[in-house]
């Protein structure tokens, strides 16, 4: 298994092979690897000649240090899976010095109003630090698809938006959310909370999947006073957001309009630790 740690090094071993027209599949992550990351490996390994993963926990995306600091990093489990699959992945592990140089800093990226809702409103610079580490990647790799999970589906978006304006010649494809047995989206982040968390966080889809229902027939309104409701009665939860939002342009709903397609999003902190998640209305 290749495993490069230098941009340079690893782009003068893919350039021959982009000359000889084949094809890449990119993964961007940040690591500690779960079955979602996997999936999204297998895609790739049967869509392109090539698959190559990142592993780089981006400083730039985070606007808690504290958060940066304490994100797992567990690269020699990460390889140990990977290779599970196969070992012709070719693995991108870089330093911070080598994605930025001397320069740790987000470019700014206007991405038409989609940074400023959900996440946006959240997290300051978040989807900046997004757009310069997947854009760098991009550069680097050159790749002819990107892999990306719908869990974080405003980030899918952003990225599809970076692309276009940028005219970058990759193809993004979005792939489905994978789950615990309970409900509870895959994330890196899970790995932080303790069992009974765990456990407890599985209601977090449960009520994902209620809202679903209810969006049928109740306005977005009344279904997300009803969500608010709920996280109100449960002291182990501090919901952040919930909002329904149309999915292209993820703006908020104010009124149901049956040529959209809508879904709903969520951000949950239990034991402290932030977690997403959203479902197609």
């Amino acid at each position: 298994m290749l495993i490069f740690t230098e941009n340079k090094v690893l782009s003068s071993h893919l350039l021959p092979l982009i000359n000889q027209n084949k094809t890449i599949g990119f993964i961007p992550t940040m690591g500690a690897l779960h079955k979602g990351h996997l999936s999204l490996i297998e895609k790739s390994l049967i869509e392109n000649d090539i698959t190559v993963m990142s592993i780089f926990v981006n400083p730039t995306q985070f606007n808690n240090k504290e958060d940066l600091e304490k994100y797992p990093r567990t690269l020699e489990a990460d390889v140990a899976k990977i290779k599970k699959i196969s070992s012709e992945v070719i693995i991108y592990n870089p330093t911070v010095k080598d994605i930025y140089e001397n320069n740790v800093e987000s470019q700014d990226f206007s991405y038409d109003g989609l940074e400023f809702q959900m996440e946006g409103k959240h997290r300051v610079g978040h989807f900046n630090g997004v757009g310069t580490i997947v854009k760098r990647l991009f550069e680097i790799i050159k790749p002819t698809n990107a892999y990306f999970g719908e869990k974080d589906f405003q980030q899918l978006q952003i990225v599809k938006k970076m692309v276009s304006k940028h005219n970058l010649p990759v193809t993004i494809i979005g792939c489905p959310i994978y789950r615990e047995k309970s409900g509870l989206a895959m994330s890196s982040r899970n790995e932080r909370l303790s069992d009974e968390s765990r456990e407890k966080a599985s209601v977090i889809y449960e009520i994902l999947k209620e809202t679903k229902k209810l969006f049928q027939k109740k306005s977005a309104n009344e279904v997300v006073k009803i969500v608010e409701e709920k996280f109100k009665k449960m002291p182990d939860f501090k919901l952040e957001y919930f909002e329904i939002a149309e999915e292209s342009t993820l703006l908020t709903c104010k009124r149901k309009n049956k040529t959209k397609k809508y879904r709903g999003f969520i951000a949950v902190f239990i034991d402290n630790i932030r977690l997403i998640d959203n479902i197609s209305m």
